[in-house]
């Protein structure tokens, strides 16, 4: 296969063969999954299981438990916009090209990228999302992380980024939101509190369901025929 004589020179140029070279040997459909996946599905993917993390704590847990879940749900979205900004200085002073550009026997299955290539925009966004979910909630959080995995060997099986691309956008999306974490939940965490305490709004952070059982435990109300006292006095 073509470009494997530089595996003893650059590792990051035999690594990029070698997984890109899976594209070459698998049928046409394969390598269309995997362009729609890792253009768009994984992001997709990673959606869905942030909206499952928020249903699942707004249902769950204390009221603080779940207005500090949300904060940070809605930090993850936004970490990843950061994130995404402070990459463009970074592509643009390292001016990295795409792999296809300066390598020959590619399989590249996205056409037309003619922007830098170091580092990856869609593994900062995606390790960046997955980051903030294990925030929110460690089990979501492993499941968001994966995915974002996921997605920096789908950019280098597509042919557009090498694996040093990939894995600088994790360390910066890592970072961004790690690093802002505090400051985020500082000012996000009053902001969700506040909406949790309005009407229908509430109902974003917290369900009614679930206020209603905290209410009951902090009341102590009976369950319903059952009277106060009555465990003492038949004893």
């Amino acid at each position: 296969m073509a470009g494997l004589a530089l595996d003893g020179v650059n590792p990051d140029v035999g690594l990029l063969y070698d997984i890109n070279g899976l594209a070459r040997s698998a049928p046409p459909w394969f390598d269309r999954v995997m362009e729609f996946v890792g253009e768009y599905g994984i992001m997709l993917a990673l959606v869905l299981v942030g909206l499952w993390c928020w249903w699942s704590v707004r249902r769950r847990g204390t009221s603080e438990d779940s207005i500090g879940a949300v904060a940070a749900l809605v930090w993850a979205p936004l970490g990843a916009g950061i994130a995404l900004l402070v990459n463009v200085p970074i592509r643009g002073f390292v001016e990295r090209p795409r792999p296809f550009l300066d390598h020959q026997g590619l399989e590249v299955l996205i056409a037309g990228k003619t922007d830098f290539s170091f580092v990856s925009d869609h593994s900062t966004m995606a390790m960046a999302i997955g980051v903030g979910v294990f925030v929110a909630h460690r089990g979501f959080g492993f499941a968001a992380i994966g995915l974002a995995l996921a997605e920096g060997f789908c950019r280098v099986y597509m042919g557009v980024h090498y694996p040093t691309d990939v894995i600088g956008g994790f360390a910066l999306g890592t970072a961004v939101v790690l690093l802002l974490a505090p400051l985020a939940q500082a000012l996000l965490t009053p902001l969700v509190s506040a909406v949790s305490r309005s009407g229908s709004a509430g109902r974003l952070v917290r369900s009614r369901r679930a206020a209603a059982e905290q209410q009951h435990e902090l009341l102590d109300i009976p369950e319903p025929g059952v009277r106060p006292g009555h465990n003492d006095l038949a004893a």
